[in-house]
């Protein structure tokens, strides 16, 4: 009697005789005949009571093609058969016009899907091949049966699928101290403890990048600054002990000497320990400024998943008061200003600012002048964004301001938004964590379905339900995943599992790493709830109260059912505001094709992302964060505002800050600003003039305009895809 199956991914689920009751069933619809239940009913019972304890499924369905043939219903047999050979035949066509899309580097949404990732090297196209047949396996082996529905319908869709098999997670915020201290071991060698600034540089790009391979999201430094204020202090110490080797005295009592700032000063004027002092500083902020710069050439240069892209890397920094955390701020953004190469603007890593009052944000704070030199360098360089610590949400009882580990109580982000700090497992931080997976809803397809309902309040209770309904299948896929996850063992991730994950100093190489991964979260994402608000009001969330107001009460209400979710399932589910790159023209290209061209819904090539006001709808910033602010509260497991600015913001800091005072007038959890800036593809001279045709510098006519997407910033817009090149057409600016 078959008791269990064993599925083609090596997992034993129990048999379910229903499955071959609904296979035959197809096959017995597609007949002249029609369905014989009776039958069905009598070769599943043989079946099951036939086969053996366990059983793969094709060895079941074999079994099943057997017992069609000895019946009277050979017909059935046929079509059964047949369809399972067109399966394959389909699949294997699919992948031949998806293999040839690839080989010819044809620009479209497979190749294009990640603007950060050029699909056209070798190692590029690799990547390609290995991402597009393995989602077809998921589809067949680990989904069920109600979330292979939901996707295929175009309700769903479960963000990199193809490292589902895998049983890889998302992101984390590397507890960089640990490795800076200790060092770690991960592939075929060990990085010893730091001891000066440019080892404690090069191991914070190495843990980033050793991560990366070990993971399909991105990888954060939550502290920056204060990770790498002691190694400011140890070279200052050898600094010192340089000058008592060339002088031959003891300056041993300099080596702890306490210091306001590391600033660098002419000797002229200067005697005794003043002068040694300073000249063991102006040395120190030398090498401290090369380390960040080569911290920075390294993130744009150091590729990961088999070479074809960089790092997805960020730094969260902002708050280090020390005169060594101090340099290590001032220095880190001296370098970004300054730019690599040819002066171009540095892509990676994703900076982000942490703003606090009383440490790094008003004028009387001890690190406001590095707040200043930051938004110049965000009128610059894009970067760095700003995390609003003061949000009521970003706060934690456990902060004190005296407290020298201080960070460990500090929200820190990704900087594409992705938001860990609550946690029912552990301690309240975002160290050492990070989201496990995240799936997002189509919600404009729910409210399309509700349109024909001429009853305002039942077109609207119609929705919730639908929207509960998908609710509930995508917390259960999740948790499905995550079971999956589960079953990996520690020496699967090498540098993960070892030194970075909080939990993770408990287990052995053989080990299941089931006891640590409910430290991360849970994501439950969406997608366009202003075109959703068109479909049920006519209007959205920007242009009318009472859209706000139903915005405002769906976000709720799917915050509210992470919640239950997360008592449910005992996991740290969280909504996510979703940075939907290829997916904001996939879920809507599938709408307009069933539904029609939908004006103010499906007649773009894409949907808006998550719940910001729509690009291409004017208004000032002002009135965009009033109707932005109040979902950052809902959205906890990720969200970040955005405000485009006209003309060049070089010379401009104050409207930055201006934006950054808007943030926390409205409770606004994480943002940035949006400019122009040109760059030429062939010397990298960057520029703001409006409209650019050719380089002022080499007279290339190969210009592009540096943009953002989802985040980050990309160096080309080549590489975007149709739906996010149309969202970049249909910005406009908002005024202040």
């Amino acid at each position: 009697m078959i008791q269990t199956v064993l599925k083609r991914d090596g997992r034993i689920v129990g048999f379910n005789e229903e499955k071959i009751v609904t296979a035959i069933r197809k096959a017995m619809l597609h007949t002249d005949k029609g369905e014989d239940m009776q039958l069905i009913r009598q070769i599943t019972d043989h079946i099951s009571f036939k086969g053996d304890a366990q059983m793969t499924v094709e060895a079941i369905q074999d079994l099943v093609e057997m017992e069609l043939m000895k019946s009277s219903r050979k017909d059935v047999a046929q079509k059964y058969i047949a369809y399972r050979n067109q399966r394959s035949i389909a699949r294997k066509a699919k992948t031949r016009d998806m293999f040839l899309e690839i080989i010819n580097i044809k620009s479209n949404d497979i190749t294009r899907e990640n603007a950060n990732m050029n699909a056209d090297t070798p190692a590029g196209m690799m990547m390609k091949f290995a991402s597009e047949t393995t989602k077809p396996f998921v589809d067949d082996y680990l989904l069920s049966e109600e979330v292979l529905d939901a996707v295929s319908q175009n309700y769903l869709h479960i963000h990199d699928k193809d490292y589902y098999p895998t049983k890889s997670l998302t992101c984390v915020q590397h507890p960089l101290d640990r490795i800076l201290t200790y060092g770690f071991s991960a592939g075929h060698g060990e990085s010893r403890p730091a001891k000066r600034i440019e080892t404690a540089s090069i191991l914070g790009c190495i843990s980033l990048e050793t991560a990366q391979n070990e993971m399909h999201g991105g990888q954060a430094i939550p502290a920056f600054d204060f990770y790498l204020a002691p190694y400011v202090r140890n070279s200052f110490i050898e600094e010192v002990k340089n000058l008592e080797e060339l002088n031959g005295e003891d300056y041993s009592h300099l080596y702890r000497k306490e210091l306001t700032d590391y600033l660098q000063q002419p000797l002229d004027g200067l005697a005794g320990e003043q002068r040694i002092i300073q000249h063991a500083v102006n040395k120190t902020v030398a090498r401290v400024h090369q380390s960040m710069e080569a911290f920075i050439h390294n993130m744009n240069t150091i590729h990961s998943r088999g070479g074809n892209q960089v790092v997805f890397s960020s730094i969260n920094y902002g708050t280090d008061t020390s005169a060594e955390g101090r340099c290590i701020i001032r220095e880190l953004l001296k370098s970004t200003y300054q730019g690599v190469g040819n002066g171009e603007t540095a892509i990676f890593p994703i900076q982000i600012w942490k703003k606090k009052r009383g440490v790094s944000y008003l004028p009387e704070d001890r690190n406001y002048d590095l707040y200043q030199l930051a938004c110049k360098v965000t009128a610059r360089r894009f970067f760095p964004n700003f995390l609003n610590l003061d949000a009521t949400f970003n706060q934690s009882d456990d902060w004190k301001a005296d407290d020298p580990k201080r960070y460990e109580h500090e929200v820190a982000t990704m900087g594409c938004r992705t938001r860990v700090f609550e946690n029912r497992f552990g301690p309240k931080t975002s160290i050492g964590r990070g989201n496990l997976s995240f799936s997002t809803i189509n919600i404009v397809r729910l409210a399309i379905e509700c349109m024909g309902i001429t009853d305002k309040e039942q077109r609207i209770a119609r929705f919730f339900a639908k929207l509960d309904a998908m609710l509930d299948i995508t917390a259960r896929q999740l948790h499905e995943r995550m079971e999956f996850q589960k079953t990996a063992f520690a020496k699967q991730f090498p540098l993960l599992m070892s030194a970075l994950w909080i939990g993770c100093d408990k287990l052995k190489p053989n080990d299941d790493i089931s006891s640590v991964i409910n430290q991360g979260t849970l994501g439950i994402g969406f997608i366009g709830l202003a075109e959703c608000l068109v479909a049920l009001l006519g209007k959205h969330h920007g242009e009318s109260e009472e859209a706000q107001e139903l915005g405002l009460r769906i976000v709720t209400y799917m915050r509210d059912r992470a919640n239950q979710f997360s008592d449910q399932y005992q996991h740290n589910y969280s909504v996510l505001a979703t940075p939907a790159e290829g997916l904001s023209g996939k879920f809507t290209r599938v709408d307009r094709k069933k539904f029609g061209c939908l004006p103010g819904i499906t007649d773009r090539d894409y949907y808006t992302n998550s719940n910001h006001v729509p690009v291409y709808y004017k208004c000032s910033a002002r009135h965009k964060a009033e109707i932005e602010a109040p979902y950052h509260d809902l959205t906890r497991g990720g969200h970040i505002f955005y405000v485009e600015i006209d003309g060049d913001a070089t010379h401009n800091p104050e409207v930055i800050m201006r934006v950054v005072d808007m943030m926390d007038r409205y409770n606004i959890g994480y943002g940035s600003v949006n400019h122009n800036r040109n760059r030429c593809l062939d010397c990298g001279y960057e520029n703001s003039t409006v409209n650019l045709e050719a380089c002022p510098k080499c007279g290339s006519t190969h210009i592009d305009k540096l943009q953002r997407i989802t985040g980050y910033l990309v160096g080309t817009t080549d590489r975007w895809n149709q739906a996010k090149l149309a969202e970049l057409n249909d910005r406009v600016i908002h005024e202040n």
